[in-house]
């Protein structure tokens, strides 16, 4: 049976893409090359899969470190949904920014500012640890506004 010549997986003859990691596959197959080749020394989600690699995106506060590195990783440069999982991320990020930057100060000024920030806190805060939760389980959840712009992302830079 053939191997795939990106991952090394298991291939059909007739199989134009390899259905674990979606790499075009030549006409005829190689053998398996090693794990040692498939993976850099210099990456630093070599051992890391991509269901954890998007799971650790939404780490509330920090998992923007963890996005712009599985973005610029080599890696999961072909991995569409480690991709979403990585804007989608930084969106929700971007969001806590703006109300903890726009809405915070001015709750300063109106009292009643002050509840609907930090209800918006809250929101955000769990949008965190709700997709933290879905992605480690596996789920593809999409965001509502956010997920949409992940989307898009995604598919501009194809």
């Amino acid at each position: 049976m053939p191997f795939c010549t990106q991952c090394g997986g298991q291939v059909q003859p007739a199989d134009v893409f390899c259905a674990s990691c979606g790499a075009a596959q030549a006409s005829g197959a190689s053998a398996p090359r090693p794990a040692s080749a498939n993976k850099s020394s210099s990456d630093p989600f070599a051992n890391v899969g991509t269901r954890q690699a998007s799971t650790l995106c939404y780490i509330p506060l920090v998992g923007w470190i963890v996005s712009i590195v599985v973005l610029a990783a080599e890696r999961f440069r072909d991995s569409r949904e480690t991709r979403f999982h990585a804007f989608q991320g930084l969106y929700i990020f971007v969001a806590w920014l703006f109300v903890d930057w726009v809405f915070d100060p001015m709750s300063k000024y109106a009292p009643s500012m002050r509840i609907m920030a930090s209800a918006m806190k809250v929101g955000v805060f769990g949008a965190w640890i709700f997709m933290l939760v879905k992605t480690s389980q596996g789920e593809n959840f999409r965001l509502p506004l956010l997920g949409e712009l992940a989307d898009r992302s995604v598919s501009e830079q194809r």
